[in-house]
């Protein structure tokens, strides 16, 4: 599984395959398109992302700033050369915890779908099928 979105209760709202040596990152912008949540009305996007340091580029927090969705990410001290005093990035630590929420849909998917964490299936159609249904039963 290359790059997913997940609710605070750990549902997954979006899922992309990818390949295993490509960044996360770089599925991003896919990722936050393809949220779609449905409370009453459906809206198109999500209200705020809580990501790692991993997902602090520039690129990302424009396309975010673009769209109107809030950004929770720690800034990463490896992607600046020297320090920016007035780059300001909005980092809530508090609501920050709540990201947890991933590491346990990723828990749900190893206890629970071993051919899925061991990646036994070798074609992608498979694997997607395996994960789309893993997701499913998880919801």
């Amino acid at each position: 599984m290359k790059a997913h979105a997940v609710s605070s209760d750990s549902n997954p709202l979006a899922i992309i395959l990818g390949a295993g040596n490509e960044h996360d990152s770089r599925r991003f912008e896919q990722v936050v398109s393809g949220v779609r949540i449905n409370i009453g009305r459906e809206r198109p996007r999500c209200g705020e992302v809580l990501a790692d340091a991993a997902y602090d580029t520039e690129a990302i927090r424009s396309y975010l700033r673009r769209r109107g969705i809030r950004c929770s990410i720690p800034s990463n001290n490896r992607n600046q050369k020297k320090p920016q005093r007035s780059r300001f990035t909005r980092f809530d630590e508090i609501l920050y915890r709540k990201r947890g929420a991933v590491e346990r849909f990723f828990e749900w998917l190893k206890l629970g779908f071993r051919r899925i964490c061991m990646r036994q299936e070798r074609l992608d159609v498979y694997f997607a099928g395996l994960t789309l249904l893993a997701s499913f039963l998880i919801i």
